[in-house]
């Protein structure tokens, strides 16, 4: 029945003209944010703010971009104006506006974490130089994502959910090299999967997104590099082939080490795009290189994710690696044994007498016992995508403290 209502509502034959979207304003950005690139803008979450809270502020959330972020003319009129068109290989292709989206009665809310490939790229640019954004350990971040279920888009466009053949490309406004839109596509196992969770999504904690993140429209692609979460999303479209987009075809994919620029040309056809996360954790207090005098209390924090399994267990060292004791887990969600665990875990461990100057590690364990890489260069590559070595913090000793 609510697929005859929707349908009678929402489908036309009105063309979906996004045409107010312009190239040349700046949003307004928060000075916490840590600036890696100033054109096209990409920010991380410093250190300093990263697991204090369980849901990241929008404000200070990071900001990847892959050309330059649209700038809205007319927003107040985006209610009416702005469409979404829906189709491909569907029987019944569609076109909806933002308001009538909104008023979808499967409207859901859902925390989900979103972290870009490169995240952690920095350290193994030490290792070899990498090209890409050079990333810290703060291209990740939690959120709580409303929009509406992106199966239920496919169903009334009455796609084939069922067939392991398609893909579901994502259409944003964003441009890059002039006049090449972005664009990304994902397997239908994952886009018509209802504990899939993927969501085309208007609200970014309780709140309209904001440009950086999309407005006014975006997909969350819970468990899947970041990439996939394409912003300003205006077309969604099922295919039975992978987007043929540069960032689809020519990026986001892991070599191994020996692969160089000079020999890659011939594997990008034939190496798979990433799509689903490894676990990863991180220490966030303290930074890298932090002071803390030898003997004195100090709680180091961090984050872990996977890509839906939920954190079983967080070690840390004190030695570099020498031993090891397990973490207190602070904040992690209570999914059962259902493996949708989308957000991070929060994760602290108190130490009575820090022993300073030492090197604090950090490692996760999920429930299907996956873990991290000892070292970055085991699995270093050329685009530096997918670095889940150990963390390590160097800390020194400050004796006039």
């Amino acid at each position: 029945m609510i697929f005859c209502i929707l349908l009678f509502v929402f489908m036309g034959s009105v063309a979906a003209d996004n045409s107010s979207l312009s190239y040349e304003q700046e949003p307004e950005r928060s000075h916490r944010l840590i600036i890696n690139q100033h054109e096209p803008f990409n920010a991380e979450t410093g250190v300093d703010d990263l697991s204090k809270t369980f849901l990241t502020p929008s404000e200070i959330f990071y900001v990847r971009n892959h050309g330059p972020v649209p700038a809205l003319q007319e927003p107040e009129h985006f209610n009416s104006t702005y469409m979404l068109q829906v189709n491909g290989i569907v029987e019944s292709p569609f076109n909806i506006s933002l308001g009538a989206l909104q008023r979808f009665p499967e409207k859901v809310s859902m925390n989900a974490t979103l972290m870009c490939a490169g995240n952690r790229r920095t350290e193994m640019s030490k290792i070899k130089t990498v090209k890409g954004v050079p990333w810290g350990p703060g291209a990740i971040g939690n959120a709580e994502w409303t929009g509406v279920p992106l199966w239920t888009l496919l169903s009334i466009a009455k796609a084939d959910l069922d067939n392991p053949n398609l893909h579901v490309e994502f259409s944003g406004g964003d441009v890059f090299e002039g006049t090449t839109h972005y664009a990304q596509s994902i397997p239908m196992y994952k886009a018509g999967d209802r504990k899939g969770d993927v969501l085309v999504a208007w609200a970014m904690n309780g709140q309209p997104l904001t440009l950086d993140h999309g407005y006014p429209l975006r997909v969350v692609v819970p468990g899947f590099i970041g990439a996939r979460s394409v912003k300003w999303l205006n077309r969604i479209t099922v295919l039975d082939h992978e987007s043929q987009n540069r960032y689809q075809q020519k990026d986001y994919k892991l070599f191994l080490p020996s692969v160089t620029w000079e020999n890659v040309d011939p594997l990008w056809n034939i190496t798979p795009a990433l799509t689903q996360l490894s676990v990863q954790s991180a220490i966030t207090e303290p930074a890298d290189n932090s002071t803390i005098m030898h003997g004195s209390p100090y709680t180091i924090k961090g984050y872990a994710q996977s890509n839906g399994a939920r954190i079983t267990r967080v070690d840390v060292s004190l030695n570099n690696g020498i031993t090891w004791q397990a973490a207190d887990i602070v904040y992690q969600e209570k999914k059962g044994y259902d493996n949708r665990y989308w957000s991070w875990t929060i994760w602290a461990l108190p130490v009575a007498e820090f022993p300073s100057p030492c090197v604090i590690v950090c490692r996760a364990w999920d429930t299907s016992a996956n873990t991290q890489p000892e070292a970055a260069a085991h699995i270093w590559n050329l685009r530096g995508v997918m670095n889940n070595a150990w963390h390590r913090v160097h800390v020194h000793d400050d004796k006039h403290a």
